[in-house]
């Protein structure tokens, strides 16, 4: 992992610090709770959970205004969930009702408000790139200061879409984030064997951008480099790429019998690179954060989350009439 010196938890407000804990463990629990509930059979289709991997959304979207935009991926309840997405729509859609942020007809790998700025998860990789391009041109034609942020990993790094939009917003300085959450693996496959070279943060050389990577498990180091991304595209100075190192605890879809990974390696990064764990260490030996507020925190995401679940089963399906409504964009 590369060692970044990140910011004095004391640029952040207080507030702003309990905000982050509590975007990383709304994530964490959001996750852990599907984890259970999927292996129950009840939720239909797909799904890739962003365990582990939490720094990363909180990090990046905790810069980003309400009028900003992001694209996801497969794995992507985590950059809803940090965009400012609600919950107990979330769960609703991911097992298929019609309370659903997108009347159950989204799920998991297509979930998405473009009320709060999030384009949609996304079943094809690579797939994000392109539409932030479309957000940042939106943005420069209408003179906004908007910023766009995609989500890749780092098999859709290699895809040529997402090195497209790269040459796009070069050539356009577009305000647009680019960001790779490489957790070491293209689904079952490590980036030694699915990618030439091994510094994904140096193919912004190639366009012209800068681009940095820093430790994704680390909160302070994701939000400094992120934060200056971000002022960057705001302020017109175009495009950047961000890469963040990370690992998730999950398989890459639910039901992935992970024969790929070492023995006991998510036990090990469980007990030695969790983000959660590192960010409480750090605010509250720095003080200012008492550890009974965060454990507040705990209890109630813990409560918000049984309540999504058990509405989530309880809440009516969709109808027939339904099934060719929001289809068509009537103008």
């Amino acid at each position: 992992m590369p060692t970044v010196a990140p910011p004095d938890t004391g640029q952040l407000t207080r507030e702003q610090l309990l905000e982050a804990y509590r975007v990383m463990r709304t994530i964490r629990e959001f996750e852990e709770r599907l984890h259970t509930e999927f292996a129950t059979g009840e939720i239909p289709g797909f799904v890739h959970l962003y365990a582990g991997e939490e720094a990363i959304a909180a990090g990046v979207c905790a810069h980003l205004r309400p009028d900003d935009y992001v694209a996801s991926t497969h794995r992507g309840h985590g950059h809803a969930i940090a965009k400012g997405c609600d919950a107990k729509a979330m769960m609703a859609e991911i097992y298929g009702k019609k309370s659903g942020l997108c009347h159950g007809k989204g799920g998991s790998m297509h979930i998405a408000d473009l009320s709060k700025g999030m384009l949609g998860a996304n079943g094809i990789v690579g797939g994000g790139p392109p539409l932030v391009c479309g957000v940042g041109l939106t943005a420069r034609v209408n003179g906004t200061d908007q910023v766009a942020v995609s989500f890749t990993g780092d098999g859709g790094s290699n895809q040529g879409t997402f090195l497209e939009s790269l040459n796009l917003a070069a050539c356009w300085q577009l305000p647009c984030v680019f960001v790779i959450e490489d957790n070491g693996y293209a689904e079952s496959t490590p980036p030694a064997f699915h990618q030439a070279g091994v510094d994904i943060a140096k193919r912004a050389d190639g366009f012209g951008l800068p681009g940095v990577e820093v430790d994704g498990f680390d909160f302070f180091a994701v939000h400094e480099a992120a934060g200056e991304a971000v002022r960057r595209a705001r302020s017109g100075g175009g495009a950047s790429l961000l890469v963040c190192k990370v690992m998730r605890y999950y398989g890459h879809f639910e039901g992935d019998q992970q024969t790929y990974r070492g023995a006991d390696e998510v036990k090990e990064l469980r007990a030695t690179r969790d983000c959660l764990q590192t960010f409480a260490r750090r605010v509250t030996e720095a003080g200012g954060i008492e550890q009974d507020e965060l454990t507040d925190i705990d209890e109630g995401v813990r409560k918000l989350l049984d309540e999504a679940v058990a509405e989530a089963k309880a809440g009516p399906d969709p109808g027939a009439d339904e099934v060719i409504t929001d289809v068509y964009v009537k103008y």
